[in-house]
């Protein structure tokens, strides 16, 4: 499947997420967002992409998948500052093993990423589980019409362009501005140019971002929460930890539920709102069936 044919296929499938709550769960019975706390972080994230039916369910034989991490900062992965390297390394394994012609693993940190790729982590695990881990190449940013409401067109790294299927897998943090980074937030590490721009109006920003990208899957990695001084912490006492990895097709339920591991409520988040407004998806979570497991 070419990438603008997964896009269209996408489309039908927003279109489902605007059914009422009841139609919806006749059409899929299957829970819509998976909760699996535990002690290995590798073996949460594989039960919860379980739980959605399978990474095969996400990933056919034979194609490109691009796994978007968030690398943007220079710290270990104890401090939490990016996505855990072991969460990174699982969704790679099952990505092979569900027949993915080739794996990427690619993000445009903050700081430089030769640091950041190293420091958090990321990059041995995911070269260790198949996966080209390459760094953003500012020769391969391609202006490209995003059609948001915001954000018309901008520079984005034609790796996240060329590959069948996206799997965002974010970080929960707090943040200065936004409040939280969770997956929405996360795709302007796909992004080149002054990404300074988008913050004079994020909330928009993040959905026009979201909107475009469309993944396949959201695996939000929250084992280490960063819950102040985000995004880039750099103390062990802002981090708590909550072992836990949430899975979903709908992305704003999946950002919903990560704001309740920061104390936020989901209602007070502007891009939420403006996301179902948009019919992206719901972030009332008592409209979202949440399987949850402990292992």
């Amino acid at each position: 499947m070419k990438r603008r044919t997964f896009i269209k296929d996408m489309a039908v499938g927003g279109m489902m997420l605007n059914l009422p709550h009841s139609l919806l769960a006749q059409a899929n019975p299957g829970p819509l967002l998976a909760q699996v706390t535990g002690e290995d972080p590798a073996l949460i994230t594989r039960e919860a992409v379980n739980i959605l039916g399978g990474m095969s369910k996400f990933v056919a034989k034979g194609e490109k998948v691009l796994v978007k991490p968030n690398i943007g900062w220079d710290r270990t992965p104890e401090l939490g500052a990016c996505t855990n390297p072991e969460v990174v390394k699982a969704l790679v394994e099952m990505c092979i093993e569900a027949g993915a012609k080739e794996v990427t693993v690619m993000d445009n940190p903050c700081n430089p990423a030769r640091r950041t790729y190293f420091r958090s982590g990321i990059s041995k695990a995911a070269k260790d589980a198949g996966a080209k881990v390459p760094y953003p190449n500012d020769y391969k940013l391609k202006k490209t019409p995003l059609n948001g409401e915001l954000l018309k067109e901008w520079k984005i790294y034609s790796d996240f362009i060329e590959t069948d299927k996206i799997i965002n897998v974010p970080a929960t943090k707090h943040h200065s501005l936004s409040r939280v980074t969770l997956g929405m937030k996360n795709w302007l590490g796909a992004c080149g140019g002054n990404r300074n721009q988008m913050h004079q109006g994020l909330d928009q920003s993040m959905v026009d971002l979201a909107a475009f990208f469309k993944p396949a899957l959201t695996v939000l990695d929250a084992y280490r929460v960063l819950f102040r001084n985000g995004p880039q912490g750099g103390r062990l006492s802002d981090v708590k930890e909550h072992k836990t990895v949430v899975a979903g097709v709908d992305y704003v339920a999946v950002d919903a539920l990560g704001a309740t591991f920061l104390d936020v409520d989901p209602s007070e988040l502007r891009f939420l709102q403006i996301a179902r407004e948009r019919g992206l998806g719901e972030p009332d979570l008592e409209k979202v069936n949440i399987e949850k497991r402990t292992l």
